[in-house]
């Protein structure tokens, strides 16, 4: 009876039992080993490789503003130029009309009976009027081909800076690929590209 009831109150011990004395084999330890050191390797790799693609990506947007920013300058200073020549043309056209009127006071003191005196101070009236209007004209033009040349300079630096945009958008691409491959050559690559990108950037900023 005594035996019954002590086999009963004997506590019943499975699962924990069964994995407090659960021992890993050799190999299998090897493998986790090999795999913790192969993905805390690749976790390295990958953040740096991550963290240069920021920095990148970053660099890629200051590139982008600046290249946009000087292709509507480029745009802004064409149009000035063509607002000012037009209004060259303008003063050009003033002095033919001038040149005309000039001529024909000058047929008019030929004709007998007219005013010559009145037709001479005319003349002499538009001629300083004409002078007037070619400086006017010439100024015009002098200003227009100075906005040409600051849209030809900013769209020079826009090249650049599209060209550094381009160089660091490839250097991106050859990061993620990279971060697919984890090929070391790749990674080269991205950084020379990467490169490539800063000194066409510096070119740009310097004019160049």
């Amino acid at each position: 009876m005594v035996g019954k009831e002590s086999v009963s109150l004997i506590p019943f011990v499975d699962a924990p039992m069964s994995e407090a004395f659960e021992v890993p084999s050799p190999h299998e330890k090897h493998i986790e080993h090999t795999t913790e050191h192969a993905h805390g390797r690749g976790d390295n790799f990958a953040s740096r490789i991550a963290v240069m693609t920021a920095l990148m990506a970053t660099l890629g947007a200051m590139l982008s503003y600046q290249a946009g920013s000087t292709e509507s300058e480029a745009a802004m200073d064409k149009n000035n130029a063509a607002i000012i020549k037009t209004e060259a043309a303008n003063q050009w056209n003033y002095y033919q009309a001038k040149s005309s009127r000039q001529n024909l006071a000058e047929l008019a003191t030929h004709i007998p009976g007219v005013d010559a005196a009145h037709y001479k101070d005319e003349i002499e009236r538009y001629k300083s009027q004409k002078e007037d209007v070619r400086k006017q004209a010439e100024k015009l033009e002098a200003t227009s081909k100075e906005w040409d040349q600051k849209s030809e300079e900013a769209l020079h630096q826009h090249h650049r800076w599209a060209q550094a945009m381009t160089a660091i958008q490839i250097a991106i691409s050859l990061a993620a690929i990279t971060l697919l491959t984890r090929k070391e050559w790749l990674k080269r690559m991205s950084y020379t590209a990467g490169g490539v990108a800063v000194v066409l950037g510096g070119l740009a900023w310097l004019h160049l």
